[in-house]
């Protein structure tokens, strides 16, 4: 558990010197790793805790098996779950199916439908590595580190810090009361535009999820996001 032992308060330098070493190589290992996916990718997020039969496991697993038909790489966290359904429906299609995983104490090893594969010790790194490698990122029902998947590339697309690709939540049901909040509180107190809610598709139908993605990609072609001329910051 690096993470935690980094993120306590103090260190000398020469501690500090040695460890922004190993972060900036992994940092690289999981650059080469991404350099290694030779096709257009879309990144998976959900519950490592939504069982096989589940909605949410077989949502994720037909949708990834679509993008694979379509000749698209699946990237997900490697875990159980929805990443296991993720992985396993692109392999099951017969594309490239990838998993970053995480080294944490109670938590699951890589499930067994990955390609291509790397294990991180850091979360910086690793969550890095899901937008390096993707063209888009399609959502499933989860818990905080779904969610702060999800914030977190939008904040990114506001920003500028990455190109203008599509959000896609696969979950009427489950994602509606979130964005009935963003509506209600953080639109209406403008913390939010109504140009921020237009990054998101909401839908329970894999085949219009892929369709968002390859749409996307097909009209951007490299373009770059409208907000960044004018987000200096998001909060």
């Amino acid at each position: 558990m690096q993470d935690r032992e980094l993120l306590q308060t103090h260190h000398s330098l020469e501690h500090l010197r040695v460890r922004s070493q190993e972060i900036g190589k992994e940092f690289l290992n999981g650059f080469e790793c991404v350099e290694k996916i030779d096709r257009p990718a879309v990144s998976c997020f959900g519950s490592a805790r939504a069982p096989e039969g589940s909605r949410a496991y077989e949502l994720a697993r037909e949708t990834a098996h679509l993008f694979a038909e379509a000749g698209w790489a699946v990237v997900t966290g490697g875990g159980p779950g929805v990443m296991e359904a993720a992985n396993r429906g692109c392999r099951e299609a017969g594309g490239l199916s990838v998993g970053f995983g995480i080294e944490l104490p109670h938590e699951q090893s890589m499930n067994e439908y990955i390609d291509l594969g790397l294990i991180f010790d850091h979360f910086y790194a690793r969550k890095t590595m899901f937008v390096k490698a993707a063209e888009g990122f399609c959502v499933f029902p989860g818990g905080f580190g779904t969610a702060d998947e999800l914030f977190e590339s939008l904040t990114l697309i506001q920003t500028g810090k990455v190109l203008h690709f599509p959000v896609v939540l696969l979950g009427e049901e489950y994602w509606t009361p979130l964005l009935e909040w963003v509506r209600r509180s953080a639109l209406a107190d403008g913390m939010v535009s109504a140009e921020d809610l237009a990054l998101l598709t909401l839908t329970d139908d894999p085949q219009v999820a892929l369709e968002t993605v390859l749409d996307a990609f097909r009209a951007g072609d490299g373009a770059p996001s409208p907000h960044a001329p004018h987000k200096a910051d998001a909060q």
